[in-house]
């Protein structure tokens, strides 16, 4: 972001909160535009399931990083902070406000905090790591790492595969733990006024939300887009369709599950998925958190950083 965009708002909370409309509310109020930090919204076709904004909610209010890549392309954290920067600083040339409002908790990180590079990468010693979870189990080489590198240990779960090994990977090819690399890792964004919100609701009115939210998205015909990009040419490879509802609906179409129990599957794991985002989020510094509802309390502290 260049130095014409000095200021940056970015919402934050789990799938159903109802990001979207307040983010929307808060453009109205403060003359501003909407930067999209959903991992799935960028890609063409995959609409319903992930509920993007339609006319109706965004209201006129114009909306960035949404529909800009197809499914064959792998959208990664690093393209969406080059791109989000990019969308921010046009909008702040323009006089306007940034808001980038999305639940993909690595991607608001990695603008945030700053992005790992991605240093120590090494196949052979991948390889051997895998080899070893499988022959000692995956629990070994979590205490290995809580031995080695505790601070990053104490942020990750034991049975989290990839991120156990990918740090040992790191302390292996490069001799320093993972958590000291995060530590040098620059904010792209560092001497900005961040205004970091946060939107949370009470775990079983977010669960309702979450069911409703999922019988919408099956009644509005998330099956029959699925068929209808499946008949089109989009492999189910493609990287948008591990997404919440695509995969499931995947599952469905192969016969392995009936209509109602891939909604249902949907809902468990929206959940399950909801609880993850909200863990992540509150490990973030600094995110003033308020109800979806408070939209008095949101803009007055909106205002007060802003002044």
């Amino acid at each position: 972001m260049e130095a014409e965009a000095p200021v940056l708002v970015v919402l934050v909370g789990p799938t159903a909160v109802g990001k979207s409309r307040v983010a929307v509310d808060l453009a109205r109020r403060f003359g501003g535009e909407v930067v999209s930090g959903d991992s799935i919204q960028v890609y063409r076709g995959f609409d319903i399931g992930t509920d993007k904004p339609g006319p109706e909610v965004r209201q006129g209010v114009p909306h960035h990083l949404i529909d800009i890549v197809g499914p064959e392309v792998q959208y990664t954290a690093a393209d969406f902070v080059r791109d989000a920067l990019a969308a921010a600083g046009g909008i702040a040339a323009r006089g306007r406000l940034p808001i980038v409002a999305g639940g993909t908790g690595l991607y608001i990180k990695a603008l945030v905090d700053g992005l790992f590079p991605g240093a120590g990468r090494d196949p052979e010693v991948r390889a051997a790591l895998e080899a070893e979870a499988r022959e000692r189990g995956l629990e070994a080489l979590f205490r290995r790492l809580e031995a080695a590198d505790p601070a990053y240990a104490r942020k990750i779960r034991g049975h989290d595969r990839i991120r156990v090994i990918r740090a040992l990977e790191v302390l292996a090819t490069t001799g320093r733990p993972l958590s000291e690399h995060f530590r040098e890792t620059r904010s792209p964004i560092e001497g900005r006024t961040i205004v970091r919100l946060g939107l949370r609701l009470d775990r079983q009115v977010l669960c309702r939300r979450i069911d409703e939210r999922v019988e919408r998205m099956f009644a509005r015909g998330l099956v029959e887009e699925v068929r209808g990009l499946l008949a089109a040419g989009v492999p189910e490879t493609a990287p948008p369709f591990r997404a919440l509802g695509y995969s499931q609906v995947l599952r469905h179409l192969r016969g392995e599950l009936g209509r109602g129990e891939t909604a249902a599957l949907t809902k468990t794991a929206t959940r399950q998925y909801a609880k993850r985002q909200m863990t992540w989020f509150r490990k973030m510094d600094g995110i003033a958190w308020f109800s979806p509802d408070d939209g008095f309390g949101l803009e007055r502290y909106v205002q007060m950083r802003l002044q």
